[in-house]
């Protein structure tokens, strides 16, 4: 079963270029093979099969070109423009799918271990909707706390693209107020609520059907454009 329908291009790679949506597939398929192999129960036979596959083909990839500096820095211009472009939606109040971070651990579509949240704008609110899997269990039939969180951080993070805002997360509050269950199309909704200075009190809400199942707030502060592209750059 496919989990990640659904997701829209962004301003980090392009649905045209071959390369981008081999890793797409590729990324997906892996995905997929994790909440498989979590879900179901392979004989030792399959189960060597598929190592031998993978081993066999880990050492071809291993070979091929790394990842550079300059591919780096590309991303981060890349990722610059898009927020440039998201304050410009803001001022015209366009909605639409947003996706800076295609290699991100919660949202991006490029990473194979991903969740798989799809990001979109709604008027001044930043939705994030997704189903998760097995791979995400905590209690049978649960999500993992940990997963919630990082989906609850990743929505937030996105408001201060929709505002025009560079930061970090500087203090995460959160409550869950009934299980998250998986297999379900779930919801996360997060809105700037106040602004003072370099402080950004963001806050979230997430249901599934008429349920909430989590409500935060988060503390973001705003830094310099330099200290988000150089770690060695103090916020």
């Amino acid at each position: 079963m496919t989990r990640d329908s659904g997701e829209v291009p962004g301003p980090d790679d392009s649905r045209d270029d071959p390369a981008t949506e081999a890793r797409a597939a590729v990324a997906e398929t892996v995905r997929n093979l994790g909440h498989a192999l979590v879900e179901h129960r392979p004989g030792p036979e399959l189960l060597a099969r598929v190592r031998e596959r993978i081993a066999a083909l880990l050492p071809e990839i291993e070979a091929a070109p790394a990842r550079t500096t300059a591919d780096l820095e590309a991303r981060h211009a890349r990722f610059f423009a898009a927020i440039d472009d998201a304050m410009t939606a803001t001022s015209a109040a366009e909605d639409g799918a947003l996706d800076l971070l295609p290699e991100s651990i919660v949202s991006g579509r490029l990473n194979p271990l991903g969740v798989g949240l799809r990001i979109a704008r709604e008027g001044e609110e930043v939705v994030g909707r997704v189903q998760l899997g097995p791979a995400h269990e905590g209690p049978p039939g649960r999500a993992h706390g940990g997963i919630v969180s990082a989906m609850v951080d990743e929505a937030m993070t996105y408001v201060l693209g929709v505002v025009g805002a560079f930061g970090y997360t500087g203090r995460l509050s959160i409550t869950f107020l009934a299980p998250t269950p998986v297999g379900e199309e779930l919801e996360l909704r997060a809105r700037l609520r106040e602004r003072d200075g370099r402080k950004l009190i963001i806050e979230c809400t997430g249901t599934h059907g008429t349920t909430r199942f989590v409500e935060a707030e988060g503390l973001f502060v705003a830094v310099d454009a330099s200290a988000v592209t150089s770690p060695e750059v103090a916020p």
